[in-house]
This record gives C-alpha cells, sequence and structure tokens, in this order.
C-alpha cells in the first residue's frame, strides 16, 4: 500500500512544477524582449540619453525601410532613403506618416536593425517608437529618429565589413 504522505509530496512537487511553468511562459515575452534590448539580440537596439563624446572617423551607411501591418489605413516611408553616418556621432532621420481613412488612428511601431548584429550597436536617443502615436483623419505628421552608432563596434572584428546597416519599422494599429 502506497504512502500517504509521499503521494502528497508527489502532488504538491506536480502542482509546484506546473505553477512554475505557467510564470515562466508568462514572463517569457518581456524577458525575451529585454534581452533582446539589452543585448541587440535579433535585431533589437539599444535606448541611450545622449551620444557619446568619442567620434570615430569611419562611415556607414544606414538605410531606412518602412511598412504597414495589413489593415492599417497609413501611408508610412522614410523622409530619406539613406544617410551616411560617422561612428559615434549623433544623426537625425525622419520617417513621414499620414493616415488616409475619415477617423483617428493610433499605431504603434516596431522596429529591427539588419544585419541583426548590427543591433547591439545601433543606439536610438529619441524615437518615434517609444510610445504609440495617433494620426487625426487624413492627418499627416514627420516622424523623428535620433540615434548613433557606438563606438563599441569597433572592437568587434566580426562587424568590420559592416558597411550598411538597415533601421526598419513596422507600423501596426492599436487594438481600442
Amino acid at each position: 500500500m502506497p504512502n500517504a504522505f509521499s503521494n502528497k509530496n508527489l502532488v504538491l512537487n506536480l502542482v509546484a512544477i506546473v505553477v512554475g511553468m505557467l510564470l515562466l511562459t508568462a514572463s517569457s515575452v518581456p524577458l525575451y524582449r529585454l534581452f533582446c534590448q539589452v543585448t541587440g539580440y535579433n535585431g533589437a537596439t539599444r535606448e541611450a540619453t545622449h551620444a557619446p563624446a568619442k567620434i570615430i572617423n569611419r562611415d556607414i551607411t544606414i538605410r531606412f525601410n518602412a511598412d504597414t501591418a495589413p489593415g492599417l489605413l497609413w501611408e508610412f516611408k522614410p523622409a530619406q532613403k539613406s544617410l551616411k553616418v560617422k561612428v559615434g556621432k549623433q544623426a537625425l532621420a525622419h520617417y513621414v506618416a499620414r493616415n488616409l481613412s475619415d477617423h483617428p488612428i493610433t499605431g504603434h511601431a516596431v522596429y529591427n536593425v539588419l544585419p541583426l548584429t548590427a543591433g547591439a550597436y545601433f543606439v536610438k536617443i529619441q524615437c518615434f517608437c517609444f510610445k504609440e502615436q495617433t494620426l487625426e483623419a487624413h492627418q499627416r505628421a514627420l516622424m523623428p529618429v535620433t540615434f548613433y552608432i557606438d563606438p563599441a563596434i569597433m572592437d568587434d572584428h566580426d562587424m568590420d565589413g559592416v558597411k550598411t546597416i538597415t533601421l526598419s519599422y513596422t507600423f501596426f494599429e492599436v487594438d481600442k
């Protein structure tokens, strides 16, 4: 006959495992997002309050890409196709968005950087992507992004051949 104490322990251990797995599942997306932002993994960029004082005489061309999710009635495009920047120097680029509908729409931009390994060195100071954007009916808006390429890129010899980085945004409609 099985011991009632060992059955109770087994049930408690199984319940603890299930609860632990549920907690891990619920926290995995925010933890993964934080991991990507800190490391630049999967093309995520970093954030800063200001550019470094050190500017390096290495030019990198930044290309700009813009997309909208299906169903979002916005026109969204970069104001410039590309920009050549010095490593460490603060740069400013703009995107243009226009609401094509007869009612206000709120959107949120998600972004990535290609090549994915460059995300660790692409640092945003200010960006329209940090918060939701609401455009009134037929409103057009200029959306700035201020950034720099971290001088630490010079210490990563895997990045020596990188001459172009693509900053890509996709706007999604925010559910009401």
